[in-house]
């Protein structure tokens, strides 16, 4: 990682303020979970859990919307199916976690830490696949990833254009399999996605300005109605791609 992007997600860091202290202690949290059954789910709604320390926790009987997990160490804790819809998740460690279809929309995933070092694992890799972050605000790196399915309908994810002065922060999607994924009216800009996996997904309507996708296999996808102004394409697989002649500011790839 350069001394540029480090400098970044260290400004991403300061910048996210946590609020004044969790509501529970991580044993509470374990003895309501562990109370919850299929028909009396775990209450943790709006709850502060901040700062704690739930790895490897079961939360699939829980219910987390509009919770405050800054900070929280969520290492290899299952949230299959879960509503963390308005949750906020900053700077949460997610490390080998599982949100398969869980519910994010609405919810702020800023700076999440996703490796223990600098360099990625596939092995603390989490997963996201068919999870809904629709409306979600999504800053992160989030590169290789299981996305299959995801929903972005309309997810904030472009670059914080006002700190360029301490590396410009993007959303890191590169490598990722976002296969089916839905980016509709989703805010791209400058993002990277680079060697993605983007078969057949929907990007209508998005802005994907100044965004990276070398290299990405867009086979199949929807771009009807994008953004593509100054996007770089180059490389990137197009067969059968849909709406390349109604994306704003659309050029060609070399060969094309």
């Amino acid at each position: 990682m350069s001394k540029a992007v480090g400098l970044a997600w260290l400004w991403v860091m300061l910048a996210i303020a946590p609020a004044l202290g969790a509501d529970l202690s991580a044993e509470q949290v374990h003895a309501i979970v562990a109370a919850a059954a299929s028909d009396r789910p775990a209450d943790l709604s709006g709850k502060s859990l901040e700062n704690l320390d739930l790895s490897n926790f079961d939360f699939r009987r829980a219910n987390l919307s509009g919770a405050n997990l800054f900070g929280a160490k969520l290492v290899g804790a299952d949230f299959s199916g879960v509503d963390l819809s308005g949750a906020k998740l900053d700077l949460a460690w997610i490390m080998r976690a599982n949100f398969t279809d869980a519910n994010l929309s609405r919810s702020s995933l800023l700076g999440l830490v996703v490796a223990s070092g600098l360099d990625y694992s596939a092995a603390e890799a989490p997963t996201f696949r068919g999870a809904n972050f629709s409306g979600a605000h999504v800053l992160a790196r989030l590169a290789r990833f299981d996305l299959r399915g995801a929903d972005f309908h309309g997810a904030k994810m472009g670059a914080d254009m006002k700190n360029q002065s301490m590396g410009l922060m993007r959303c890191d999607l590169s490598g990722s399999d976002l296969a089916g994924a839905n980016f509709s009216k989703a805010d791209l800009s400058l993002a990277l996605m680079r060697f993605a996996n983007l078969t057949g997904a929907n990007f209508a309507g998005a802005n994907l300005s100044g965004a990276d996708l070398s290299g990405a296999d867009l086979t199949g996808a929807d771009l009807t109605g994008a953004d593509a102004t100054e996007a770089d394409f180059g490389g990137a697989v197009l067969t059968n791609a849909r709406g390349l002649d109604t994306m704003k500011g659309w050029k060609p790839p070399p060969g094309r």
